[in-house]
């Protein structure tokens, strides 16, 4: 039964996922950079972003300092954040989901809260073993010089004031995002 419910979820989300054409955005965590794009085509590039302290790739845990690879969309944007502005991502993903299930980091229901949230376009679960509020962010009244040394977030994508000014005038919730 578990089977056929993951085979139906993947199928309804690639055509989801793929089927907006608008503006969205490509976060290559080892390049630094964030590609603003329409369909195929590269618009306008964010340089010199900030990753989690533990880099970049599976979440294996809430609390570990990880920039999760994968698709996600914008799923609501915090204009009063500390951070300046706050676009809060639709993570854990189904495939998040679906890959600490195998590997019995989370338990059959939360597996299906995840998986329940995205089928009704809804934000998933942010207080699983996998952890929450991952979004991309400005530093709001952080040192700039800190933000161009190292990645200090706790798995967010972090970019300059300004960048994240800029950014909010692009793009809205329900935008696809894909970090690599």
């Amino acid at each position: 039964m578990l089977r056929i419910f993951l085979i139906l979820c993947c199928s309804f989300f690639s055509v989801v996922v793929s089927a907006n054409n608008d503006v969205w955005l490509l976060v290559d965590t080892k390049a630094r950079k964030i590609e603003v794009k329409k369909g195929e085509q590269t618009i306008e590039t964010l340089e010199s972003i900030a990753i989690g302290r533990g880099g970049a790739g599976m979440k294996l845990y809430r609390g570990d300092n990880v920039t999760p690879h994968g698709s996600y969309k914008i799923g609501w944007i915090g204009e009063k954040s500390s951070f300046r502005r706050f676009f809060g991502l639709t993570y854990p993903s189904v495939d998040d989901a679906q890959k600490a299930f195998a590997h019995h980091i989370i338990d059959e229901p939360t597996y299906y809260r995840i998986v329940s949230a995205h089928i009704n376009n809804q934000i998933p679960p942010q207080n699983t073993p996998l952890g929450g509020q991952i979004g991309i962010h400005g530093l709001g009244r952080a040192d700039e010089r800190v933000h161009k040394t190292f990645d200090w977030t706790h798995g967010c994508i972090a970019l300059t004031n300004g960048q994240i000014d800029h950014l909010s005038q692009l793009v809205d919730t329900g935008t696809v995002v894909k970090i690599k």
